[in-house]
């Protein structure tokens, strides 16, 4: 049985009404990104971690998996989030690309539910919106917009944390994660 928190998911939200951890996922295989960050009483925000998830192309997809459910565990452990936010999958240009990146998104959402967390999917264009107020920003942008919002002092890297960390700040602005607060 994985690592949960010692109560219900849903009282453990429940005390953390104005003040409570998002863990951003920004899925793939070869890396997964991850942004930790704390949303405050009003719309303060501060990072509290932020980094990649990475399994080599030469373990077999199952091992690969297995290691992110691992890691990933390891991150809810240490930083005790009340909600997950995922990116949604949002390409069409290679078939096996996307089945292997939702294997790495089922992985996500099993031990959300496993660890009684709730879970809020964003599209990129959602996250974008969040973080930039311009649904069709470029990467570019979106990091330097995250730089800001979360006052770090240089753009995160590698590039799938810090686009974790936009999609956290898109759960964290986001009403439908503020109205179950």
């Amino acid at each position: 049985m994985p690592y949960c928190h010692s109560y219900p998911a849903k009282k453990r939200y429940a005390l953390c009404a104005m003040r409570y951890v998002i863990l951003g996922i920004d899925p793939g295989i070869a890396d997964t990104g991850y942004g930790v960050i704390r949303k405050e009483e009003g719309d303060k925000i501060s990072c509290l971690d932020y980094g990649s998830i990475t399994t080599s192309s030469k373990m077999q997809l199952p091992a690969r998996l297995k290691l992110l459910y691992e890691q990933l565990l390891k991150l809810i452990k240490n930083h005790k989030p009340e909600i997950i936010a995922v990116e949604q999958l949002f390409f069409c240009k290679n078939v096996k690309t996307a089945l292997v990146v939702g294997h790495a998104r089922g992985v996500v959402l099993l031990v959300a539910e496993q660890c009684g967390l709730p879970v809020f999917e964003f599209t990129p264009l959602q996250v974008k919106q969040a973080v930039s107020s311009y649904g069709q920003a470029d990467k570019t942008q979106v990091q330097k917009m995250v730089k800001l919002l979360l006052n770090l002092k240089n753009i995160p890297k590698p590039d799938d944390a810090a686009d974790a960390l936009a999609v956290a700040i898109c759960g964290a602005n986001s009403r439908q994660t503020s109205s179950n607060t």
